[in-house]
């Protein structure tokens, strides 16, 4: 039997569950956390927009669902939940295997940007809405330092992934 050629494009495109992924996944995820801080909590407040708290969001998240919400948790979960794990793991096995099967072989830019673009209508859409939050947190300048935040992480997260993949492959 054979395999349909928008499968093997799938299946070629979510990579392997191994520490090499693992690894990806944090290392990726720790610098585009960090683009994604160094945004909301330096840039953009030197600036004169708004400052970001996402582990203040991660603490309304924890304790709507009733769980421990102290700062330690807040850290916990922005960072390393989401950070590290959470949004990798959304662009790696979800996103850009999708992407691939329904759009094709593109550049990488406008792909991360628009994951980064859905990334913020999930944590500020959604996440904010769970956490008994304003939806959207009323589209005060929060909500707009959290977009240019996320399509930045998206941007920042592919980035080096594929640094990290032609240096692989060098």
């Amino acid at each position: 039997m054979n395999t349909p050629p928008s499968e093997v494009r799938l299946a070629s495109s979510i990579p392997a569950v191994n520490f090499n992924t693992l690894g990806l996944m944090f290392i990726s995820g720790f610098f585009a956390t960090i683009a994604f801080d160094l945004w909301g909590q330096v840039l953009s407040p030197a600036l004169g927009f708004a400052s970001l708290s996402p582990h203040g969001l991660a603490r309304s998240l924890l304790g709507s669902l009733g769980l421990p919400n102290n700062d330690f948790a807040g850290y916990f979960v922005h960072f390393y939940v989401v950070g590290l794990i959470g949004y990798p793991i959304g662009w790696m096995f979800i996103f850009a295997p999708l992407w691939q099967r329904l759009i094709g072989k593109t550049h990488w830019l406008l792909p991360s940007a628009i994951y980064g673009f859905g990334l913020w209508i999930f944590a500020i859409g959604g996440i904010t809405t769970v956490a008994g939050l304003p939806f959207f947190l009323n589209f005060s300048g929060i909500a707009w330092v959290a977009l240019v935040g996320h399509v930045l992480y998206g941007i920042a997260l592919v980035a080096v992934l594929k640094l990290i993949e032609r240096q692989q492959s060098a």
